[in-house]
């Protein structure tokens, strides 16, 4: 019960934290960066998919520096 009860309160807990709010006049990089975020993991998920573990371990460390890179500055 109490891995539950840990469960909830992470799950409510983690989807502001992605936000990285800026607070009054801040840039588009929090979101930016979740949008970024969903595109790498689905991208990971086709190298995965296509050419098999081993590639994705590296292709997923390339399209997240790749990814970096692409994000607004901030």
């Amino acid at each position: 019960m109490r891995l539950l009860l840990s469960l909830l309160i992470g799950c409510a807990a983690w989807p502001p934290a992605l936000a990285l709010a800026e607070g009054a006049g801040g840039s588009y990089r929090g979101i930016a960066s979740i949008y970024y975020a969903l595109m790498w993991a689905i991208l990971c998920y086709g190298l995965y998919d296509t050419f098999g573990k081993k590639t994705m371990y590296v292709g997923g460390a390339i399209l997240a520096v790749a990814t970096y890179f692409m994000l607004p500055p901030g």
